[in-house]
């Protein structure tokens, strides 16, 4: 019994400590954890998103920024996109490329869902599904 416990316990904190990254179909692409650890879907890291916004990949090499005004940046601070407080999402042109909406779900455009980021950071989310790509 008292493994039981445990092992619902370390359950418990493994689901706890990552928001699930997925597709329009609802398939697990990755995890983001609360400290900016970005996770593929086997639960390796791929990338991390520091407190200060600097964002990096899985070999903590810097390729982007996250700024306090939702500018998005490349490692050589050149504006890739922007990320608005009501959740548009702009590229460097200011066109409308997508939205992260307050639940999570994620859509392109034209308001078709290509995922969903529940419980992520909306900034973090459109980093993730617009900016970067983590594999």
């Amino acid at each position: 019994m008292k493994n039981l416990f445990i092992i619902a316990a370390l359950l418990f904190v493994i689901a706890t400590s990552a928001q699930t990254i997925q597709n329009s179909s609802y398939s697990t692409t990755g995890y983001i954890k609360s400290d900016g650890t970005i996770q593929n879907s086997s639960y390796s890291s791929v990338g991390y998103i520091k407190s200060d916004g600097t964002i990096q990949n899985s070999s903590y090499s810097t390729i982007g920024y996250i700024k306090d005004d939702g500018t998005i940046q490349n490692s050589s601070y050149s504006t890739v996109g922007y990320f608005k407080k009501d959740g548009t999402v702009q590229n460097s042109s200011y066109s409308t490329i997508g939205y992260v909406k307050e639940d999570g779900t994620v859509q392109n455009s034209s308001y078709s869902t290509i995922g969903y980021a529940k419980d992520v950071k909306r900034e973090w989310a459109a980093v993730v599904y617009f900016f970067f790509h983590f594999n």
